[in-house]
């Protein structure tokens, strides 16, 4: 992501996806960026759910709710349009899933 549009984009998460997917169900773990020291910044988050069913469940939610989507279309319009944000200064965009290795004992 360009330097330029972090701010923008951080704010955009805060205030409009953030409340969305906690009011779905998903759980944040955490979110970050990391400055790769050419004017652009990663940024990554990850998201804890019961079962890959239950992030489709999530998702399906989400993209289902109109004032979400209504939402997130005045945010890209605000800033050139969908295409133009992609084009401009998102550089890349990854949705992977990871798997926990660690094997907790309950007691």
């Amino acid at each position: 992501m360009k330097e330029s549009f972090l701010e923008a984009f951080n704010d955009h998460f805060n205030q409009t996806n953030l409340p969305n997917q906690r009011k779905h169900g998903s759980k944040l773990i955490g979110r970050w960026q990391r400055d790769c020291k050419n004017g652009t910044y990663e940024v990554f988050a990850i998201w804890e759910y019961e079962s890959y069913e239950r992030y489709e469940e999530i998702e399906t939610k989400i993209r289902s709710d109109q004032e979400h989507v209504n939402r997130v279309k005045q945010w890209y319009d605000a800033h050139g349009g969908r295409d133009f944000v992609y084009s401009n200064y998102i550089l890349e965009v990854k949705n992977e899933a990871i798997e926990n290795t660690v094997q907790l004992k309950r007691r």
